[in-house]
């Protein structure tokens, strides 16, 4: 196996920092912790499936704009993460503990604006978005989106303290304390769907409380000192120029590539509204169905961010390049590996849901599709480009994705999607080949190796 996975030509055992033990160690916590995640959301969608598909497409419409924000606190976790890890490589503890205590600081005031903009304007963004939905779905997208809000302080929080855990390479803990939000979440839909039938809002609030919960474990956790790296009260509170500059140079191009991508999802949800229930009812169950499926390039990004992060701190830009293929391998062998795994899971999966068969028949078609492309190109798309951004190569992260996503998969959504009459089978297909295009461009930037010339610190 290490003769398939190593590289050429080698790397002396010295300068590899990060033994295939050590790798592992990561990889696994970091990959059951993504399947719990995922097992909450196809456990949300199946309890929310049993109050009708109108309450499924409104909630399913709405985690559109609400990922918005997700994508923006991770970002900024990101960027932290990136600076911490190279901090780590370097040696300099004490940087470190001032960038995760910053992280922290960043994205508490972030998600607080967001949650006072999403109250303010929420529901008109939503009635502007999805102006030809019917009642009963556009009452389920208010509803969801007013309780999850106040979510956003939490996930923040939350998703800065496992960035910082990551980054030292404890992957282990982040996955414990997933594990008991994830229950916690579970046992709440479970109540708040079948007990108290509340339709949407049984889904949101467990939701909001299980983020509360982690948020106060990973704060709590991050303060212990005896780590590596911690956050410290007084740089929390208060802002420090320089060093927020740093996590913000690699969160700002970050948290723009994420915004447009989701962006040009909602733009793509206001055309998949309009193809009809079972279709939209088919996308959201669909998008759970592949997020299952691209978990393993998930648990990849956060492995990329890690092992890149401490070689470039540490300034051998050879080992980087050197894990980024050896890594990259690895991403693909194991996404093919997992990609056939959960396609032969779908028949087992799908009788959960209460749906028509028309809508079952959607959901088979795209999930095909997605499948065999998140197994073989999905690997050169996503986690490459997580070690090119570790890296500091943010600014052509975010072009690359500005042309793929934007642009390219936006506009082949509405020819195949509209135009050709394929409605979500177009949108489907339009996606993967865009990662096709942000594949090619990764591979060809990291073949230039212009993004070793890069410094963050």
């Amino acid at each position: 196996m290490e003769r398939v996975l190593n590289p050429r030509p080698g790397l002396a055992e010295k300068r590899q920092i990060f033994s295939n033990k050590a790798l592992k160690a990561m990889i696994v916590p970091l990959l059951i912790e993504q399947l719990l995640q995922l097992i909450v959301g196809i456990a949300d969608t199946m309890m929310v499936s049993y109050a009708g598909e109108a309450t499924v497409s409104g909630v399913s419409l709405d985690t559109m704009i609400y990922t918005i924000f997700i994508y923006l606190f991770t970002a900024v976790a990101t960027g932290a993460a990136v600076i911490v890890s190279q901090y780590i490589g370097r040696g300099d503890h004490d940087k470190a503990n001032l960038a995760a205590s910053q992280g922290f600081h960043i994205g508490g005031v972030l998600s607080l604006v967001c949650v006072l903009l999403t109250l303010l304007f929420g529901n008109a963004v939503l009635a502007r978005l999805y102006a030809r939905v019917d009642g009963a779905v556009m009452s389920a997208c208010q509803i969801y989106l007013r309780i999850v809000a106040l979510s956003f302080p939490a996930n923040a929080i939350y998703n800065t303290g496992a960035a910082l855990y990551r980054s030292m390479g404890k992957t282990r803990t982040t996955m414990y304390v997933s594990a008991a939000m994830n229950l916690l979440n579970v046992i709440g839909n479970a109540i708040g769907v079948f007990v108290l039938k509340a339709g949407a809002a049984g889904v949101a609030w467990p939701t909001t409380i299980s983020w509360y919960f982690a948020a106060v474990i990973m704060t709590a956790l991050c303060f212990n000192e005896k780590n590596d790296v911690f956050v410290r009260v007084k740089d929390m509170l208060r802002p420090q120029r320089e060093m927020a500059g740093r996590i913000l140079h690699i969160a700002v191009p970050n948290a723009a590539e994420q915004v447009l991508f989701q962006l040009a999802k909602v733009v793509l949800g206001s055309l998949i509204a309009t193809f009809g229930t079972s279709q939209i009812a088919a996308n959201g169950i669909g998008q759970t169905l592949w997020s299952l499926a691209a978990c393993m390039c998930t648990s990849m990004s956060p492995v990329f961010i890690t092992v890149i992060g401490q070689c470039m701190g540490a300034g051998d830009t050879d080992a980087a390049s050197w894990y980024m293929r050896k890594l990259t391998r690895l991403s693909l062998m194991l996404s093919s590996a997992w990609n056939v795994m959960v396609l032969l899971l779908v028949p087992l999966i799908l009788p959960l849901y209460a749906i028509t068969a028309e809508t079952r028949h959607f959901i088979w078609v795209i999930v095909i599709i997605h499948n065999i492309f998140a197994g073989l190109v999905q690997p050169f798309a996503m986690p490459l480009s997580s070690g090119l951004r570790a890296a500091g190569d943010v600014n052509f992260s975010l072009w690359s994705s500005v042309l793929c996503t934007v642009v390219f998969r936006t506009l082949l959504s509405f020819v195949l999607g509209l135009w050709l009459k394929m409605g979500i089978v177009g949108i489907a297909w339009a996606m993967v080949l865009d990662w096709c295009l942000k594949a090619v461009l990764d591979v060809l930037r990291f073949r230039s190796g212009k993004w070793k010339n890069k410094k963050v610190i």
